[in-house]
């Protein structure tokens, strides 16, 4: 993992804009019909745009324009099945022509830029999960990428989800399997392959997150007895230590609020406060990638 220092900060927005040139990402977003309006529009509209392509998976095809991946189904109890043909899909149509794959909901914001920078310290031609990793509380010992957060597949992990796993009965649930565990079916997919999780922990705090700003900037948030808490992979850290600076993802943004985020960070800045900084082997990575 890099580490970060504030040197070649003039350098930053360039160096941004190289990244989102070379570094070719698909995001896919899990909607159904009721919330194409209520929420995916809203996604639409902020930050899926800085996507090199996005798909929204549903039950219907829609001008919107979505997918329809489970023909009329819908229910939490539909989350593998559309997930797995979400990747078996992507595979099909897209495989080869992108870097990394992100799954993401429709509740879902993410700072592209960020996710591109985390992930130019990896080759897509190897297999790498990565995401918000938890630990799984019906079986000890294992752990997922949850998928509210959202989680980033590498052009080689998605291959062998794919060309491996679900070739594999045994090993990774058909999808006529009914379940909500969409981020956990998928690890066990990937870990029963060789695919193992990736933390994407930045200057040691988190960058994918479960929840919203306003919850998880708490200082009180998550008791010991909370469900994120135990089941956390790594300790919880509150208050302003619970989030990277260079934060991905964070879970249950409902509406209007992508807008607030969408200004908070990319229009408004305080004046003569911050500061900018990069890695410091953010050339070698952009050197690699040209």
């Amino acid at each position: 993992m890099a580490r970060f220092t504030p040197s070649g900060q003039a350098r930053q927005d360039e160096i941004s804009q190289h990244l989102s040139k070379k570094i070719r990402v698909l995001c896919w977003i899990m909607t159904c019909p009721a919330k194409l309006n209520a929420s995916a529009a809203h996604v639409h509209n902020t930050w899926a745009k800085r996507c090199t392509k996005v798909l929204y998976m549903s039950s219907e095809d829609t001008t919107f324009p979505t997918i329809a991946i489970v023909d009329h189904l819908e229910g939490r109890e539909y989350l593998w099945p559309k997930s797995r043909g979400s990747h078996q899909y992507i595979y099909d149509h897209h495989g080869n022509d992108f870097d990394w794959f992100l799954k993401a909901d429709d509740d879902t914001y993410v700072i592209v830029e960020n996710l591109r920078m985390l992930v130019a310290q990896y080759d897509p031609n190897k297999p790498f999960h990565l995401g918000r990793r938890l630990l799984y509380y019906k079986e000890a010992n294992v752990s997922f990428m949850s998928g509210g957060a959202g989680y980033v597949l590498s052009k080689e992990a998605l291959k062998i989800l794919v060309e491996e796993a679900f070739q594999s009965p045994y090993n990774c649930s058909p999808i006529t399997v009914l379940t909500q565990e969409e981020d956990v079916m998928i690890a066990k997919c990937l870990w029963n392959f060789g695919v193992e999780p990736v933390d994407a922990v930045i200057g040691g705090r988190e960058s994918f997150h479960c929840f919203a700003p306003p919850v998880v900037l708490q200082p009180d948030a998550f008791p010991i007895e909370h469900w994120y808490a135990q089941h956390s992979y790594h300790p919880i850290k509150r208050g302003l230590e619970c989030c990277s600076e260079y934060s991905i993802s964070f879970h249950y943004v409902e509406g209007y609020s992508m807008y607030m985020l969408e200004y908070m960070i990319y229009h408004m800045r305080p004046f003569g406060v911050g500061y900018h900084d990069c890695t410091d082997d953010i050339m070698s990575i952009v050197g690699a990638l040209t």
